[in-house]
């Protein structure tokens, strides 16, 4: 029996960027939008960016450009077109109507990518919550052919009742999917206390995506993760126990990656995900130092913890991909408690980060040398469950132990 294969069409498309102040981030930017495009499985035939003192309302860019893009759609072949911004309902429509193809932005990239890569429950619950919340702001009324005139009779049809339809669909969906978040952030929820009553500490892995978080993530722990270079590989946090330095057991998580641009509702929708670095202890700050735009990333990463509520937390940060760069350099992150330079394809750089990791923990606690009497032998429990012993050595007046403990037990042992 013969069997045929359905080649899925790859789509081509121009990215359009509009730079509204002379020597910001534009460029690369729109860079980075192909970039997703690519990891999307779509093809970059053109890019093009208008200087402008701000986006046009109603079609994002103006009409010479609108001209400009149109030709380059013809000459191309390209199929649709991305822009570098989140486009309003009116913007999306007006643009579609100009250049007669489809118009997408960076959001519906975004929500495209993510939708590939969620593989828990969780992770599709967001998604699809993130999906439909992005649709229903750009339901739009009747189109031309059936615009109400004037109202009253013979003017109420199938188009506006079809719409209502879809509302009304979306609200059922989006409220069905809000009570399956809120069961997963039950269960999420009750970990975390778990881990709080365990007095567990919790190291957690930020950074721009595709620094390597990942990389590092399975160097350190083992675990079989998805190690990839393409933009947003990781969506669905995994966490697993190490010990750095030999010291007590840490909770390590990988987290989803930060990028410019992120629309709020994407935060909004992966939030119980990423509160997981706002229970975290420390966070290891991942930077790929072969990239140009370096700088401007990490400070990406640090507005959008800041904006999660974790901006007071400690950090260490780990300058990454050191066997990309064509020569030795120091790098310095004056807001890291430590910054270490690494390679996780190489190993380098992890036994520091280990040995940083115990050290920036061991900044919470109290250091203590002390004799215990026999008789008082059983607060060394205490010590060992909720501290980090250093020394128990048995002499004939006690026993004498150096340790680490967190403050609020210092005073009961």
């Amino acid at each position: 029996m013969n069997m045929t294969e359905l080649e899925q069409i790859r789509e081509r498309v121009i990215l359009i960027g509009v730079q509204e102040t002379a020597g910001d981030d534009t460029e690369e930017s729109v860079r980075e939008l192909g970039d997703l495009a690519l990891t999307a499985g779509a093809e970059v035939a053109a890019s093009v960016i208008q200087r402008r003192e701000s986006i046009h309302p109603g079609t994002y860019i103006g009409k010479g450009k609108i001209d400009e893009v149109r030709e380059l759609l013809w000459e191309t072949e390209a199929t649709g077109v991305i822009c570098d911004d989140e486009l309003s309902p009116a913007q999306m429509n007006n643009l579609q109507q100009e250049l007669d193809c489809k118009v997408m932005d960076r959001t519906l990239l975004i929500l495209d990518i993510f939708a590939r890569h969620a593989t828990s429950r969780e992770g599709k619950i967001q998604v699809e919550l993130a999906q439909l919340r992005y649709r229903a702001a750009r339901l739009t009324g009747l189109g031309n052919s059936l615009s109400r005139l004037g109202g009253g009779i013979g003017t109420r049809g199938p188009g506006e009742k079809k719409l209502e339809m879809d509302r009304r669909l979306i609200r059922t969906r989006i409220s069905h999917l809000k009570r399956e978040l809120e069961e997963v952030i039950r269960h999420r929820e009750l970990i975390r206390a778990k881990r709080r009553r365990t007095e567990q500490k919790i190291v957690a892995l930020v950074g721009y995506t595709s620094v390597g978080k990942s990389a590092i993530f399975r160097t350190l722990t083992g675990a079989d993760v998805l190690e990839d270079a393409k933009l947003f590989a990781t969506l669905d946090t995994t966490t697993r126990g190490i010990r750095p330095g030999g010291s007590q057991e840490v909770l390590l998580t990988d987290t989803v990656g930060f990028i410019r641009k992120l629309p709020h509702h994407l935060v909004e929708a992966f939030r119980s995900t990423l509160e997981e670095v706002c229970c975290a202890d420390v966070l290891v700050h991942v930077v790929d130092a072969a990239s140009p735009q370096m700088e401007a990333q990490m400070q990406v990463v640090y507005e959008t913890l800041q904006e999660l509520g974790a901006g007071g937390k400690p950090v260490i940060t780990v300058f990454n991909k050191q066997d990309l760069l064509p020569e030795r350099r120091s790098f310095r992150d004056f807001r890291a408690e430590a910054c270490i330079l690494a390679s996780a394809h190489t190993g380098e750089g992890m036994e520091q980060l280990c040995e940083a990791i115990v050290e920036v923990l061991r900044a919470q606690k109290i250091y203590m040398e002390r004799l215990y009497p026999y008789e008082k032998a059983g607060l060394l429990q205490l010590v060992r469950k909720k501290g980090e012993l250093l020394e128990e050595r048995y002499q004939e007046d006690g026993i004498f132990v150096r340790a680490y403990v967190p403050q609020d037990i210092y005073g009961s042992v």
